[in-house]
């Protein structure tokens, strides 16, 4: 049990660090540090949706049982993007329908949804030690986890940083970044239980949480990386994400 939240919890205690910059970097990022952040997380993203859920995923059922969960995720993403109102951290309009909520709200729902396949993920990773009863899968989750501290270590960055340039006081912008990621322990709980009591459903939960996090990267990341000059350090940061993560999942899987 003390494994499992260290699990479930590591990745939110990246989001509290990241969005810890508040004290630190009272100025702000600058807008390439911002594209090399962002490109980071997207590395990571991907590289995690393949060796961590996409090919366990594959190895335990069929190609054709990972491609249906991986459009589900996309899927159940669409939908909640367009059904729940939200902010990109770059944008001044609210996505979804219209809302009266505050646009420091709006920017915390935005990252909580995206947040949610992360949790997700950790959760049914964990869960395949479990019904394996083998150590290893158990080393898999473990470099997940990791692997998504890392990216949430920038992300936590991304929502705070902007909500301290928006007139909240560094305790408040930290605070509420933080706040962004307390939903990835929480879906990691539900995800380990829900895959408990009906394995057969494991390898749908995990190319669904992998077609989730693609969403988030195809649809927000990349586009907020690649906007504007010196889109090409964005690639870079994208690579080395990709890279870390990969290495990861190799040392601990």
């Amino acid at each position: 049990m003390k494994e499992l939240i260290v699990l479930f919890f590591v990745p939110f205690v990246g989001t509290m660090l990241g969005s810890a910059a508040v004290f630190f970097l009272p100025n702000g990022l600058g807008a390439k540090t911002e594209k090399v952040v962002l490109g980071f997380a997207s590395g990571v993203m991907i590289a995690a949706s393949v060796w961590s859920l996409l090919l366990p995923a594959i190895e335990s059922s069929s190609y054709y049982t990972a491609a249906i969960g991986f459009l589900l995720g996309i899927a159940f993403l669409l939908l909640l993007d367009f059904i729940v109102p939200h902010l990109h951290p770059n944008s001044d309009s609210p996505e979804g329908p219209k809302s009266k909520v505050s646009k420091s709200i709006l920017l915390i729902l935005s990252v909580t949804l995206h947040n949610i396949p992360e949790g997700m993920a950790v959760g049914a990773s964990a869960a395949v030690s479990f019904a394996t009863g083998s150590p290893v899968p158990m080393a898999s989750a473990l470099a997940l986890s990791l692997g998504i501290a890392l990216q949430n270590l920038p992300e936590g960055m991304v929502v705070a940083m902007p909500l301290l340039d928006n007139g909240k006081k560094k305790w408040k912008a930290f605070g509420l970044g933080t706040l962004s990621g307390i939903v990835e322990p929480i879906g990691s709980f539900i995800a380990f239980m829900f895959v408990a009591k009906v394995t057969s459903l494991l390898p749908i939960l995990l190319s669904f949480a992998a077609g989730a996090m693609f969403y988030v990267v195809v649809e927000e990341l990349i586009p907020e990386m690649s906007e504007g000059d010196h889109s090409n350090i964005g690639t870079v940061g994208a690579a080395l994400g990709f890279a870390i993560m990969m290495m990861l999942d190799g040392i601990f899987g």
